[in-house]
C-alpha cells in the first residue's frame, strides 16, 4: 500500500456518524475570549505517516507518546491486541513505514553520522515484529553509506523483501555499488539477487519482485543512464542516457504493464507540467497519455499491491487526488458530499481495499482520523489529530495571487486572525523551506499559531517553488537572493497596497531556506521589516548546507545548488550584517541533520560582534522538524515573546 504522509490520529473512541453529518446551528462569528495556548498548538499529532495493515486490523505510524515521537503499532479496535511502541536509534530520523505482512513492518531511517572524521548522510532499515515488539537491524553489518533502499515488499503474506545496499564506503571497491538482496524481515538473513555493477546506484523492481531496471550515474560527467530487462532473469541493456548539465531526466518507470516492454512513467508534458504517460521502454517512445491534470501537475501516484495504477496526487486545488479506480472515485465523491467544506482524504487501505483510514481536515483545523469499512458504510471516529485544539475551526485561510515586479504571477496562502477584518493588521510573511517546495491549503500549526496571536500570515510560493510546472521552477535559477527574494518583498507590498497589512508592523519569519530568506530579507530590504525570525536557517551559503554529507551525488547537487545564484558570498546574510537594522531571533536545534546548528551559531556570533540586536535560542535536543513537544513549546513561546516585543499585535 502507498499512502500520503499526512497527519492522522489514534485510539478508537467508539463513536461513529453516517456519511451525512447533522446540521450545524448558525452562529455569529465573534472573537474568542482567549486564543488557544502555546501548549495546544505545540501538541504533537497522535500519529503521522499512518499505514493500515494488509488485513486492516492494525495501524502503524509515528505516534506522539509522552511528548516525543515513537514508532508504534496499534490495533484499530482498542484493546483487541497489545500495542507495540519503540524509539529509533539516536542520530537517525524515521522516514517511510511499510507493512510487509500482518505481523511485520519495516521502517526506513536517515541519519547524519560520523564516518572517517566527517559527517555523512546514511540510510538504514529496521524490521519490527508486531507480536514480539522486537526489531531487527537489516544489512547494517555491511557498513555501506546506504543500506536501506527498499525495492519491493510481498503481497502474499511472506517475510522476504528486496533491498539494495552498499557494502563499503570506498568507491575503489566493487562492493561500493549497491547489490540487491532478498532479506527475511524476521531474522535478517539475506541472499543476493542482483550483484552490484559499476556506476549503477539505484535499482527498481516490478510488483512481482523482479528487478527490472537500474539507474547508472556518473558524478564526474554528470550523466545518468537507464538499464532495463524485460523479465527478472534477462540481460540488462542500456535504453536511455541523459545529461544533467542540459537538465535532461530519465524516464524511470513506476508501473510495469504485463505482456511486454510497456510501462508507466511520470514526466513533463508539452506545457512543462508533470503528467503520466505509457511508454515503450525498449524504444523509449510514448504510447499514449494516461493522465494530465486540468490544473497543476502530478505529484505522486497510488498503486495497488498487484501493480495497478489506482490514483494520482496532483497540485490541482479542486482535485488533489484523481482516482482511476471507479469504486474509489465513487467513494471519494460520496465522502466529499458528506463533508463539503473539508478535505476528505483516504490515507491508507487494506490489501483488498475494503477498509481504510480517512482523514477529514482543512487548512483551518488539524482534522480527525476515521476508520471506514466498506461493508459497514459508516465513518468511525478514531481520534482528533490535535486533541487540545479540538475540532473547531481556527483562523480562516485562502489563496491569493499578486504580480511580482516583473509581471510574474505569484500564488500565496493567506491566514487572517479569526474574528478580525483583514484591514491594516500586523503582518508576517513566512517563506517556505526547500526552496524546492510549496505551501498550500493544508493545516500549518505555525501559521495558525501566529494568526491566533493577531497577525496576518502570508506564505508566498515565490519563483523556484514546485507545483507550478518546470517553467516556473526554472525561473528560480540564478535568482536566489535576487528575484526569489523580491517575490517575497512584492508580496508584502501587495498586502500593504491592499490595505491588509500595516506597513509599519511587518516581520519576516521562516525555517530552513525560509530562515535564510528571513535573514537575507532584513539585509536586502532593511527598511521593510521591524524584525525577523530565522529557524534552522542558512546564514553562509556554500555548495550546500552540510556539504552534502558525502552524498553519492555530491557534484550533481552542487551543480543544482550553484545554479541558484551566481555568487554565494554576495547573497549570504552573514556577509551583509552591516546592512541589518532590525532585531533578529535565531532558533536552531543541535540535532538538526539537515541544516547544521553551526549556521545559526556563526550568525549569532557575527551579529553580536557587530553590536546588532540578536537573540539565539539553541535547543540541545531539537531536530530540523521539532519532533519533540518540549522543543515545539520553546519554539512557539520564543517566537511569541520576540514578536510581542518588537512587533506587538495590539
Amino acid at each position: 500500500m502507498i499512502c500520503r504522509f499526512l497527519l492522522a490520529a489514534l485510539l478508537l473512541t467508539g463513536s461513529a456518524f453516517a456519511q451525512t453529518p447533522p446540521p450545524v446551528a448558525a452562529t455569529t462569528p465573534t472573537a474568542p475570549a482567549a486564543p488557544p495556548s502555546v501548549e495546544a498548538f505545540a501538541s504533537l499529532p497522535f500519529v503521522e505517516r499512518a499505514e493500515l495493515s494488509p488485513d486492516g486490523n492494525h495501524i502503524a505510524g509515528i505516534f506522539g507518546v509522552g511528548g516525543e515521537q515513537k514508532i508504534a503499532i496499534m490495533p484499530v479496535v482498542n484493546g483487541a491486541t497489545k500495542t507495540t511502541i519503540f524509539g529509533v536509534p539516536d542520530e537517525t530520523q524515521p522516514g517511510r513505514i511499510q507493512w510487509v505482512n500482518n505481523d511485520n513492518i519495516i521502517v526506513s531511517l536517515t541519519g547524519l553520522l560520523p564516518i572517517e572524521g566527517d559527517r555523512w548522510y546514511v540510510t538504514r532499515l529496521l524490521a519490527v515484529n508486531r507480536l514480539s515488539g522486537k526489531y531487527t537491524k537489516m544489512l547494517w553489518d555491511l557498513g555501506g553509506q546506504n543500506t536501506g533502499d527498499v525495492l519491493w515488499v510481498p503481497n502474499d503474506g511472506s517475510n522476504e523483501i528486496l533491498v539494495a545496499a552498499q557494502a563499503t564506503i570506498y568507491s575503489n571497491f566493487p562492493e561500493f555499488w549497491p547489490t540487491v538482496y532478498r532479506v527475511n524481515v524476521t531474522n535478517g538473513k539475506r541472499r543476493k539477487v542482483v550483484t552490484g555493477r559499476s556506476g549503477v546506484f539505484d535499482w527498481g523492481a516490478d510488483h512481482l519482485g523482479q528487478v527490472r531496471v537500474g539507474v547508472g550515474y556518473d558524478d564526474g560527467r554528470l550523466t545518468s543512464r537507464l538499464i532495463y530487462r524485460q523479465t527478472g532473469e534477462g540481460v540488462f541493456r542500456q535504453i536511455d542516457k541523459v545529461s544533467h548539465k542540459r537538465d535532461e531526466v530519465l524516464t524511470v518507470p513506476f508501473v510495469y504493464l504485463p505482456g511486454g516492454d510497456n510501462a508507466l512513467v511520470m514526466r513533463d508534458n508539452d506545457a512543462g507540467r508533470t503528467s503520466i504517460f505509457e511508454v515503450d521502454l525498449a524504444t523509449q517512445q510514448t504510447v499514449k497519455t494516461i493522465f494530465e491534470p486540468e490544473q497543476g501537475e502530478v505529484e505522486g501516484a497510488w498503486t495497488s499491491d498487484d501493480g495497478k495504477l489506482l490514483g494520482a496526487y496532483t497540485t490541482d486545488k479542486t482535485t488533489p487526488i484523481f482516482w482511476f479506480d471507479a469504486d474509489l472515485a465513487n467513494l471519494q465523491a460520496n465522502f466529499n458530499k458528506s463533508v463539503p467544506n473539508s478535505r476528505v482524504q483516504i490515507e491508507s487501505m487494506s490489501a483488498d481495499r475494503s477498509k481504510m483510514l480517512v482523514r477529514v481536515a482543512s487548512a483551518e483545523t488539524p482534522g480527525v482520523l476515521y476508520f471506514y469499512d466498506t461493508n459497514v458504510g459508516v465513518l468511525q471516529k478514531i481520534a482528533l489529530v490535535n486533541e487540545k485544539l479540538g475540532g473547531k475551526k481556527l483562523s480562516p485561510v485562502k489563496l491569493v495571487r499578486y504580480k511580482a515586479r516583473d509581471g510574474l504571477e505569484i500564488e500565496a496562502v493567506l491566514t487572517t486572525p479569526k474574528g478580525k477584518d483583514a484591514k491594516n493588521l500586523p503582518f508576517i510573511v513566512m517563506p517556505h523551506g526547500g526552496p524546492w517546495a510549496h505551501d498550500g491549503l493544508y493545516y500549518d500549526y505555525w501559521a495558525q499559531f501566529l494568526a491566533s496571536r493577531g497577525y496576518v500570515v502570508m506564505q508566498p510560493n515565490f519563483r523556484g517553488s514546485t507545483g507550478y510546472g518546470t517553467e516556473f521552477l526554472n525561473k528560480g535559477k540564478g535568482q536566489m537572493g535576487f528575484a526569489m527574494q523580491d517575490d517575497i518583498t512584492d508580496g508584502v507590498k501587495w498586502a500593504v497596497n491592499q490595505g491588509i497589512a500595516d506597513a509599519k508592523r511587518v516581520c519576516i519569519v521562516g525555517a530552513s531556506y525560509g530562515g535564510y530568506a528571513a535573514m537575507w530579507g532584513i539585509a536586502k530590504d532593511p527598511d521593510l521589516y521591524r524584525c525577523a525570525i530565522s529557524i534552522s536557517g542558512v546564514a553562509a551559503l556554500r555548495r550546500e548546507v552540510n556539504d552534502f554529507g558525502n552524498y553519492l551525488k555530491g557534484n550533481l547537487y552542487k551543480m543544482q545548488w550553484q545554479e541558484m545564484t551566481p555568487d554565494f558570498n554576495a547573497v549570504s546574510p552573514i556577509n551583509a550584517i552591516a546592512k541589518i537594522k532590525t532585531p533578529l531571533m535565531l532558533i536552531h536545534g543541535k540535532r538538526d541533520v539537515t541544516v547544521d546548528h553551526v549556521q545559526s551559531q556563526k550568525m549569532f556570533n557575527a551579529m553580536t560582534k557587530a553590536d546588532k540586536a540578536v537573540e539565539f535560542v539553541s535547543l540541545p535536543l531539537a531536530d530540523h522538524y521539532f519532533t519533540r513537544e518540549e522543543d515545539r513549546i520553546k519554539l512557539l513561546s520564543s517566537m511569541e515573546a520576540f514578536l510581542a516585543k518588537h512587533n506587538p499585535a495590539s
